[in-house]
């Protein structure tokens, strides 16, 4: 394989299968989520699973495409968060070419680390639209408190956004490596990635 591989971009049948199939895999995500009340996101998955299989382009493609049709259907600020979807997608792809997801604990490694990106990169847009929330309420619960303790807002913000992005990613990211894992070679051998990041 190719040195430059990773950053291939070849819409194949399989990519182009992919795509569509990963954003539902996010949105399935987000309303398992909601509907159970739960303190976190689960709306990456799709976007994790498609950098593992098809390289950090599809990923940040998928990740760019889910949020333009949240913004048409849910909300208009989604389009927003594009940005932290795309690094999200490319993140995770460049981290599982790197050999990333060759075991469970590198797999909770890339976790945190997209989870930790995704806060840095959320804080600013969360402070501009927001007010500095994220609209989870474990998150928020822990933004108020600081506030009334006279911390700064970008501090408030920020750790709003890590108390629920680190674990949603860390949990995003251990799913999406367990379905990859799980898959048969056959379809795996599909994308261009998975010879270069099996062999890791």
């Amino acid at each position: 394989m190719k040195k430059n591989s990773m950053w291939s971009l070849r819409f194949s049948t399989a990519a182009l299968v992919l795509i569509p199939a990963a954003i539902g895999i996010n949105f399935i995500g987000k309303l398992f989520a909601e509907l159970l009340k739960l303190p976190l996101w689960i709306d990456s998955i799709g976007t994790v699973l498609s950098s593992m299989l098809a390289g950090p382009i599809i990923g940040a493609i998928v990740g760019v495409v889910n949020n333009v049709i949240y913004g048409f259907t849910t909300s208009p600020i989604s389009f927003v968060y594009a940005i932290t979807s795309a690094v999200i997608g490319l993140v995770a792809g460049i981290m599982a070419y790197k050999g990333w997801i060759s075991n469970i604990g590198k797999a909770l490694v890339l976790g945190f680390i997209v989870g930790l990106i995704a806060a840095t990169i959320s804080t600013p847009l969360n402070m501009m639209f927001w007010e500095g929330t994220t609209g989870n309420i474990w998150g928020d619960a822990l933004f108020a408190t600081m506030l009334s303790k006279d911390m700064p807002l970008w501090f408030a913000s920020f750790a709003d956004s890590i108390v629920v992005d680190v674990p949603d990613k860390m949990l995003t990211v251990l799913i999406s490596f367990l379905v990859f894992k799980g898959l048969p070679k056959n379809v795996k051998n599909m994308y261009d990635n998975h010879q270069e990041i099996e062999r890791l």
